[in-house]
């Protein structure tokens, strides 16, 4: 017997039984995919110092290597989230997450110094372009699909302010880990003792999700209707051929997706520089910088669920426009100013400190731009999710090329305050922004 027969059959028990929570077991899963995803693409930015040095790259040819995986990934966003659409998020998910686990294994086979610098340098590129191209279709199809599909209307923000959470806690782990690692048995030795982890994820999603909250073994009747209250079928079945084009041009998902490139610019920052920013600039050791480095990433842990609560209580008060408006543009003026600080700051620590402000300030908004897409966009939100991370995530392809560019001519308090002024930039443009106004998708 189902578990909506059971409850169907139970009379008056049906009354008082509570939801199941499958769906927040599901978001734990989602939790670790994001960890692991983190881990094994910010694991290049801190092994990076020790294999500029191993390999004989520049700076600069290091920046191109890591602006690899930004363009793979950006490129790929919005294919990855049409794909993700059409194939569902329990399928897609899984080969994904196995992907990364293999081509982190072949970067610790990229040649070694003794084969010409272009051919290392070739090499690493198109690995990490793969990559992001292997990475792309992650958050669209987790925001677009799963959990669009998997938790309620008006709630949104939460569960994607925890997938962030999860990435941003795979980030802080990388730091002082890859480092230890990296100082311990190598660099190359650092990237095979970490894509396991991608095998494990990709394994436990494939078993415990399901894409449809109806077909999930564990779930009761309570818990699918409270996931389906103010549906209707629309929301829900697969999109006509071809409609990823309404996505594409409509004007709430293009100005969304430009506070987003803004928004993004600052994060960049982080993901590409931060240990480099806080080893030859702020002079930390090295596995004191690798603990160091994690920090602002934890702190963005904590902003980012509080970003997801914030945004769903003020949505559930004064709508999703209101909702989405405050917690961006609150949180990404405050990181422009924190950021700033940390630029001025006269002490390493003082810097840390507002660094990590910065980035709880920056995560606290991301949740936002999701839940907004995925308000407009309906049953197109994969696709359109993949249009918001395509064009938040060219902005890395930028920022690995222009921070040690502008550092190098203007300094690095100069490379700190374009990133202040893209954060600014980008929650001004939130008033622009009407996230209750959704797409038409019949025509």
């Amino acid at each position: 017997m189902s578990a909506t027969d059971a409850v169907a059959l139970g009379g008056d028990r049906a009354a008082v039984a509570r939801p199941t929570r499958v769906r927040w077991k599901m978001m734990v899963v989602l939790f670790a995919i994001g960890f692991v995803a983190y881990l094994l693409r910010t694991n290049m930015s801190v092994a990076g110092v020790s294999m500029r040095q191993d390999l004989q790259l520049s700076d600069l040819q290091l920046g191109a290597v890591l602006a690899a995986f930004a363009w793979g990934y950006s490129l790929f966003q919005f294919p990855g989230g049409v794909i993700g659409g059409r194939f569902g998020g329990r399928l897609t998910l899984a080969v994904i997450t196995a992907l990364w686990g293999v081509l982190n294994i072949l970067v610790a086979a990229v040649p070694s110094r003794a084969a010409p610098v272009t051919v290392t340098l070739l090499s690493l590129i198109a690995l990490r372009f793969l990559m992001g191209v292997a990475q792309a279709p992650l958050f669209p199809v987790m925001g677009g699909d799963t959990i669009r599909r998997w938790f309620p209307i008006g709630g949104w923000a939460l569960p994607n302010g925890l997938s962030n959470a999860g990435l941003t806690l795979g980030a802080a782990a990388t730091g002082p880990i890859i480092a230890w690692l990296t100082q311990s048995v190598g660099w190359r030795a650092s990237f095979v003792a970490t894509a396991p982890l991608a095998l494990v994820v990709a394994l436990w999603w494939w078993w415990y999700a399901r894409d449809v909250p109806s077909e999930h073994q564990a779930i009761n009747a309570e818990e699918v209707r409270l996931i389906d209250a103010h549906r209707d079928a629309t929301t829900v079945e697969p999109p006509a051929p071809g409609s990823w084009r309404i996505a594409l041009a409509n004007r709430q998902v293009q100005l969304i997706t430009l506070s987003y490139f803004c928004a993004n610019y600052l994060f960049y920052f982080f993901f590409n520089w931060l240990y480099t920013y806080l080893v030859e600039v702020r002079k930390f050791e090295l596995l004191e910088g690798g603990f160091y480095s994690s920090a602002p990433w934890i702190v963005g842990a904590v902003g980012a669920t509080l970003g997801g609560l914030v945004c769903d209580g003020l949505t559930r008060h004064r709508g999703i426009t209101f909702g989405c408006r405050a917690a961006s543009l609150a949180g990404l003026v405050l990181a422009a100013v924190f950021i700033l600080a940390a630029a001025t700051a006269p002490s390493p620590y003082v810097a840390v400190v507002f660094l990590s402000l910065c980035l709880a300030c920056q995560q606290f908004t991301d949740s936002s731009a999701w839940a907004a897409t995925m308000s407009v966009s309906g049953r197109l939100a994969p696709a359109a999710c993949g249009v918001l991370n395509t064009g938040g995530n060219l902005s890395g392809g930028v920022v690995a090329l222009a921070v040690p560019i502008i550092s190098s001519k203007l300094g690095w308090p100069a490379a700190l305050a374009s990133a202040a002024a893209m954060a600014t930039i980008g929650g001004l443009i939130w008033f622009l922004i009407r996230a209750d106004e959704p797409l038409r998708t019949d025509g």
